[in-house]
């Protein structure tokens, strides 16, 4: 018996107990399994279309759950997922894996800048074991404004675009050739318990970056990556991080805010119960000079660090090398920042850098119960602020140079 005739006799097989399996399971419970709709799951043939069909039938689903079963792997080019859907509320269960193109030339119709585009669904829920693997590596070495195809720069592994009452639990996230999750235009998010985690030396990898969103909330998970574990960007409000671990990478930051004069908003800000490890920052506030608008209203509390190179900085300088940066009357407002029980070790003599607008102070800035240690037993280590106002209680390294 040729081996041809076995793999067909086994694909009849699979499509056979595929129908059964999704005429009964979809009279039930409206579950709808990507290998029902042509998906090899071998990571080597293009599953693309097949997510689209599988997408396109839960979306007109009254009660949808898409399944992607476990110990497979789909390869998938750039793809939108589209709403709004019928439901008010729709499942996807991760429980292989979802792999991207190796080769850059691969990608095409990149429209969106990002590979895995969700927008205008509302109620989605995504959770699961599985992975979502941007395949980055040939990325990273290439500049991050190089086209490919004459569209595609570096594409983000995933963004979330008026998706309200966005829900992600549990599932891993690695390897994007930039951002991992970038989240748009949302309100009531919660991301819980995954993992994110892409090499120290991959340029641009944030984890999660989050732009004009409110009542996010993102707890209990493992942020690893090149760049910033988290950034809160403009036209974000009631933001609540807790028990975040990052590093490698950036650490936490707000902004940076404010780039080619523009107006930035970000307030109501909690980075709580959180802990940095081999970062080159800690938590970070960052703006372009030049811009408008205020971060405001941000409090950060119970930071544990270890071997963090900046535990607690405000640039309002920033210029993110590259850029010719002249100085600027302008700047983002900064007031009501708050720092209480950061504590840890670093391993740079400037444990609090502070340096604010000559032309615009940050104002109302309160330090109590900080304690950083250098990484080097004995070594002094201190801190320095530039046009700072607020008050400080309780630290070390002291910090004096504080004005009411």
């Amino acid at each position: 018996m040729s081996s041809m005739f076995l793999f067909l006799q086994g694909q009849a097989l699979i499509f056979l107990i595929c129908i059964t399996t999704f005429l009964i399971e979809r009279s039930v419970a409206g579950i709808f399994d990507v290998t029902c709709y042509g998906a090899f799951g071998d990571g080597v043939h293009d599953d693309t279309q097949a997510f689209k069909q599988v997408w396109r039938a839960a979306c007109s689903d009254e009660n949808p759950s898409i399944l992607i079963p476990s110990e497979k792997s789909f390869l998938v080019g750039p793809i939108t997922f589209q709403g709004p859907c019928k439901s008010a509320n729709i499942h996807l269960q991760l429980l292989g894996s979802i792999v991207a193109p190796k080769d850059p030339v691969a990608w095409t119709g990149c429209e969106n800048v990002c590979w895995i585009y969700f927008t205008g669904v509302a109620g989605l829920f995504i959770n699961g074991s599985g992975t979502i693997n941007g395949n980055g590596q040939r990325w990273w070495d290439t500049p991050s404004r190089t086209r490919v195809n004459g569209t595609c720069t570096k594409p983000t592994v995933v963004q979330f675009n008026y998706c309200n009452g966005l829900r992600l639990n549990g599932i891993k996230l690695v390897n994007s050739s930039r951002d991992h999750i970038i989240l748009t235009y949302n309100k009531g998010v919660t991301i819980s318990n995954i993992h994110i985690s892409a090499p120290n030396y991959s340029r641009n990898t944030d984890g999660i970056d989050i732009f004009f969103s409110r009542q996010v909330q993102i707890r209990d998970s493992i942020i690893q990556t090149g760049d910033d574990c988290i950034g809160i960007n403009t036209g974000c409000s009631d933001i609540n991080i807790t028990g975040i671990r990052c590093g490698p990478g950036h650490g936490i930051s707000i902004g940076s805010l404010g780039p080619n004069n523009t107006f930035a908003n970000v307030e109501n800000v909690y980075i709580t119960n959180c802990h940095l490890e081999d970062t080159q920052n800690g938590v970070r506030i960052k703006t372009w000079q030049g811009g408008s608008g205020y971060a405001r209203s941000i409090h950060f509390e119970n930071i544990n660090l270890k071997n963090v190179e900046n535990p607690i900085i405000i640039d309002q300088n920033y210029c993110n090398g590259g850029h010719s940066c002249q100085p600027q009357v302008s700047a983002v407002k900064v007031s009501n920042v708050t720092y209480k029980k950061i504590y840890g070790t670093t391993s740079s003599k400037l444990a609090i850098k502070m340096n604010c607008s000559n032309s615009t102070a940050c104002t109302n800035v309160e330090l109590e119960n900080i304690y950083i240690t250098s990484v080097e037993p004995g070594k002094k280590i201190f801190a320095t602020c530039n046009n700072v106002k607020g008050k400080a209680s309780s630290n070390s390294p002291h910090v004096s140079c504080l004005s009411q």
